[in-house]
């Protein structure tokens, strides 16, 4: 099979710097262009160092006529921008958003939590919210390919199968994640910019969260139930990872042992989901540059209560790798080429 030629827009963001970095080592693949708006002309080493010697496309303006020349284009920009360029694409193209314009599945809803109408309402049954472990078996069916926020990937992977399988309580779950400033894109520092964020710890989106609109979908879609949670959200003085901490009602006879089971067999065939020894206190550093969920099942002072923690790369698991990952299982390729990181 020749090299599939791809197409990123959104190219010198965190993210889209991660998802260079990642493809250019991945065999199967040919970055063809780097699209940027401020950026024209100029080399992506100037936005990361170590991309120096790769040898790489100067970064150029997106325009429709260079979608005939790739198979699939890779979208890392603000929201209701892939949008737009889901209406060019033609039957040959795959689009891979990793911003939120095809996460909800109801246009009413995104309208709702993003404050933007949706442009492209016909396209979203076109599209599948593709959180990997879940939908595997479906992502071919799709032309557009909609991953994961970061927050819900770290939350969704441990809860999913323990409501489906009526082991913990569906109400009043309580998320609490941390998050390195990098989710907030290169913007960060000056949306931010009277708080410290190398050495501060903000909450921040209580209730209002976008990511609460996907946590609420996904759970409520897979599990078959309307689950009540409260999520909160922190930016943390570090400048990637996330670490999520949820707290979960057991039901009547349930032990952390069958919990950890549960998990174990659940994610035994997925090369990206691992679950650590019972009350092993994670670190984002355990999962950092990788691909990797690592969940952790640790007890709690109460005995009908249970405390999982969640570890993610929010650039990679979290964003980049999830998005290589999709794309690997929709063209028949091994789950984990290029995700060596």
């Amino acid at each position: 099979m020749n090299k599939l030629n791809i197409l990123i827009a959104g190219a010198t963001g965190y993210i889209g710097i991660q998802l260079i970095k990642i493809l250019y080592k991945h065999k199967k693949v040919n970055i063809k262009y780097l699209c940027g708006n401020s950026s024209i002309g100029k080399k992506i080493s100037l936005y990361d160092n170590s991309l120096k010697k790769a040898k790489l496309p100067k970064i150029i303006k997106f325009s429709k006529n260079l979608i005939k020349d790739v198979d699939v284009v890779f979208t890392a920009l603000p929201n209701g921008e892939a949008q737009k360029i889901s209406k060019l694409l033609t039957k040959k193209n795959l689009l891979i958003d990793l911003a939120a314009d095809f996460r909800l599945s109801n246009y009413k809803q995104y309208k709702k939590w993003y404050k933007i109408n949706h442009s492209a309402k016909h396209l979203i049954k076109r599209s599948i919210y593709a959180l990997p472990e879940y939908k595997k078996k479906l992502i071919k069916k799709y032309s557009i390919i909609s991953c994961p926020g970061c927050y819900p990937t770290s939350i969704l992977l441990p809860l999913i199968p323990l409501i489906k399988n009526n082991l913990i309580m569906n109400k009043n779950i309580i998320i609490d994640s941390k998050s390195g400033y990098s989710g907030a894109g290169r913007g960060v520092h000056k949306k931010h910019k009277n708080k410290n964020l190398y050495g501060s710890l903000s909450a921040y989106g209580i209730s209002i969260h976008r990511h609460n609109s996907e946590i609420q979908q996904e759970l409520d879609l897979n599990t078959g139930k309307n689950n009540t949670f409260h999520f909160t959200p922190h930016l943390s003085p570090m400048f990637r990872g996330i670490l999520s901490t949820i707290y979960v009602d057991l039901k009547k006879g349930v032990t952390q042992k069958k919990i950890i089971s549960l998990l174990n067999r659940k994610y035994k065939n997925q090369p990206f989901v691992n679950i650590a020894k019972p009350n092993t206190l994670l670190s984002t550093n355990n999962v950092i540059n990788t691909n990797n969920c690592l969940i952790s099942v640790c007890k709690s002072k109460y005995k009908d209560k249970i405390i999982l923690l969640s570890a993610i790369d929010n650039l990679i698991k979290g964003g980049s790798g999830q998005a290589v990952q999709n794309m690997n299982i929709y063209f028949n390729f091994d789950e984990k080429e290029g995700l060596n990181v």
